[in-house]
């Protein structure tokens, strides 16, 4: 998916990664939670292409957390130590570890690509901090995930290790252990929120690549030794979270560590035995017509499915799945809407943003009879002025 470029006009771009969501949403009973913000550039794909191809080549009561936005992340802002200080860590549902960069970390960049300083992690700042040694249960159960640089030859107190890779980043260094702060909401219809805190494991990184564009990452897989998790070990969350994201261009939304009470909320069962947070997709519906497209394509395997990752900016389809959907679009479109080919990319001339409206609208539907409705102004891009290119 390339965005067109074309003097004087508006590009609308195909986003399937653009999915609008609840702005808040009501809790059954206490939850922690975070605030959470996306600011993805919304004005071309490129950059956000490259950062998932480089992703995606290599992977490794209930509280509320609030997400930010950095261009093609959720963040959230996390307090750690006491006294406590703030961090800003990337939400990221693919990969399990929580990081942020030690005080002791060398050749670590002072500030990320927009010039924002980062903040360094100071074990001896902190008067609840603890070191893991490599015989510490947590140490054990991230050397069974491939989470800690452990021998089995290492001494019991020599201290637990780590080592990850992100695809576009990297970073290693040592485990501790320290508290988290955040807020519970008392939920039922109560929007008081109360002060509460944890012990987590988490990684102090004294290397890091350039290409991580915060203080650190907060992993929310599946695996140990996963924030979720660990909460959910002390009874301080159930072992499930419910991020919503708001419909606003500015995206962000909250991240809440339990379910929510929603009305009208939808669900579709997680695929047993895999790493990741696989669903099934059953099919693909244009304008309420189902696409025809072969059905083994959308089966789960190690090698391929339907999985859901915070940390990639776009949505992506298989050739035999992306193909003939495109199609079904552009056989929806009115003929009194000019097309042409620009790059091997399908493009279309409209006079205004009203015109979005004239596409058709985009139905997935997953195992259980769960259906995602995505409408035009949720998959295309707008850029320009007056006449809109609309490139798939």
């Amino acid at each position: 998916m390339r965005v067109a470029e074309a003097a004087g006009a508006m590009a609308v771009v195909v986003l399937l990664a653009t999915f609008g969501g609840a702005a808040a949403a009501a809790t059954s009973a206490a939850a922690p939670a975070l605030m959470l913000r996306r600011a993805a550039p919304l004005n071309g794909l490129d950059h956000l292409q490259k950062l998932d191809r480089a992703r995606l080549a290599k992977r490794s009561g209930v509280a509320e957390f609030g997400l930010l936005g950095l261009p093609g992340i959720y963040y959230t802002n996390v307090r750690l130590g006491s006294p406590s200080k703030e961090y800003t860590l990337q939400f990221d549902t693919g990969s399990d570890l929580m990081c942020v960069s030690c005080s002791s970390c060398t050749g670590c960049p002072a500030t990320n690509d927009l010039g924002i300083p980062l903040e360094f992690y100071s074990p001896s700042s902190s008067s609840t901090t603890s070191n893991i040694s490599c015989a510490d249960d947590r140490c054990i159960d991230a050397v069974k995930e491939g989470h800690s640089v452990c021998q089995t030859s290492d001494s019991p107190t020599n201290q637990c290790g780590y080592q990850v890779a992100y695809g576009n980043a990297a970073t290693s260094g040592y485990y501790v252990s320290d508290t988290m702060h955040f807020d519970t909401v008392m939920g039922k219809g109560n929007e008081q929120v109360a002060s509460s805190s944890a012990s987590v494991l988490f990684g102090c990184s004294t290397s890091r690549s350039s290409n991580l564009q915060t203080d650190g990452i907060m992993g929310f897989g599946k695996n140990a030794p996963s924030v979720i998790l660990q909460l959910n070990s002390q009874g301080v969350s159930p072992k499930a979270f419910s991020h919503c994201l708001t419909s606003s261009q500015d995206g962000g939304g909250i991240l809440v560590l339990g379910a929510v009470a929603e009305p009208g909320i939808e669900f579709s069962p997680l695929v047993p035995s895999q790493a990741r947070y696989n669903l099934n997709m059953k099919s693909i519906d244009v304008n309420g017509q189902k696409v025809s497209i072969n059905s083994s394509l959308f089966t789960t395997s190690n090698t391929q499915g339907t999985f859901v990752d915070s940390g990639t900016s776009l949505s992506y389809l298989a050739d035999g799945v992306y193909d003939p959907v495109i199609s079904a679009i552009d056989n929806a479109v009115p003929q009194s809407i000019r097309s042409y080919f620009i790059n091997g990319h399908l493009c279309y001339i409209i006079s205004s943003r009203i015109n979005v409206s004239l596409f058709p609208i985009l139905t997935l539907h997953f195992e259980g009879g769960s259906p995602m409705t995505v409408d035009p102004a949720n998959y295309l891009l707008l850029k320009g002025g007056s006449a809109s290119p609309v490139t798939f």
